[in-house]
């Protein structure tokens, strides 16, 4: 019997409050082999970042009660996932947006809508650095 790719994958979480793209963003990770965790909002993902310790963290801006900066910022205070890269999704492009999350330590900053190709580029490029 052999082990299963699923066992030793990289564990991504996708914090996003839309339904479509937390679905989607699961599907092109799931298919490349990656273990996801999916949270709808920032509370949610720091509800379940202790039991999934993933080795990358997407995250939506605009969520209600907690939006991406501040569940970023609050990832980032804890020793135990400082060093783990969090990438920023936005509708937005703005210059003032990709600063505001570097302000928070966001590793990078992916548009909405990504293709497949995008998010697993994005993924390779900062995950791998982790593993």
């Amino acid at each position: 019997m052999t082990t299963s790719p699923q066992s030793t994958a990289l564990t991504i979480m996708v914090i996003d409050d839309s339904s479509t793209i937390r679905r989607s963003a699961e599907i092109f990770l799931n298919q490349a082999g990656y273990q996801v965790v999916l949270a709808d909002d920032g509370f949610d993902a720091l509800a379940k970042i202790n039991d999934h310790h993933p080795a990358l963290v997407f995250c939506d801006i605009l969520m209600p009660r907690l939006d991406g900066y501040q569940t970023c910022a609050l990832i980032k205070k804890s020793a135990l996932f400082r060093a783990t890269p969090v990438l920023m999704l936005s509708s937005k492009d703005g210059l003032f947006d990709r600063a505001r999350g570097a302000m928070v330590g966001a590793s990078a900053y992916l548009t909405k809508p990504f293709t497949k190709d995008s998010l697993l580029a994005a993924v390779r490029e900062h995950a791998m650095s982790q593993a």
